[in-house]
């Protein structure tokens, strides 16, 4: 069963950084290694669901010609927004994925600490449409806590292992810590390295 969004709306309410990601070490070294697991250093349009209070946003903000971000709860849009609101290029809105999921066309999309919340059916559907709004030769970048949680619905490796069975998605990296996952897809049936694309091969 997919996590309900009543859920983030009451971690909210209770603060507008639930998950502490302004104080812990963890979350900043994990959004760094993030954006410089990106295999280009620029993108031409970006998604981002499930942005929360957008800490990673800005970060992905400074490698994108247009970013779109996203998250189901009106208080993490709001924090979100205000975080890059001197950046035009990025675009933040509220929407539940991976049934509002935006018709445009993207060069990498971002699936951080999202995918453990969905039941079978949604997250088949949210790989099924990252993969169609994927351009060939785009970046998917995924990344998921690896400890149980009671409110997941799955477990981070559990994500990882159906988009590396997920058609149309080539790894191009992996980081494999105790605490998560951070995976580097590309779609194409045979994508370069970023040695390759440089000519060092």
């Amino acid at each position: 069963m997919t996590t309900p969004v009543g859920y983030f709306e009451r971690m909210y309410a209770g603060s507008p950084d639930p998950w502490n990601f302004e104080s812990r070490w963890y979350d900043a070294r994990k959004h760094a290694l993030t954006a410089a697991a990106l295999t280009r250093p620029r993108y031409r349009s970006a998604f981002e669901p499930g942005c929360s209070t957008g800490r990673l946003t800005a970060l992905l903000a400074g490698r994108c010609d247009s970013l779109l971000a996203v998250d189901a709860v009106g208080a993490a849009v709001r924090t979100a927004a205000s975080r890059v609101a001197e950046q035009p290029h990025v675009t933040v809105r509220e929407a539940a994925v991976p049934h509002e999921w935006p018709e445009e066309s993207f060069d990498l999309i971002v699936l951080s600490e999202i995918g453990y919340y969905f039941g079978d059916a949604d997250l088949n559907a949210l790989a099924e449409r990252t993969v169609a709004s994927l351009e060939p030769g785009g970046d998917l970048v995924a990344v998921h806590w690896r400890w149980p949680v009671e409110e997941h619905a799955r477990s981070g490796d559990e994500v990882h292992a159906l988009l590396a069975a997920t058609d149309g998605l080539h790894r191009q990296s992996r980081l494999e810590e105790a605490d998560f996952l951070l995976e580097v897809y590309t779609r194409g049936p045979d994508p370069r390295s970023v040695a390759q694309r440089e000519g060092l091969v």
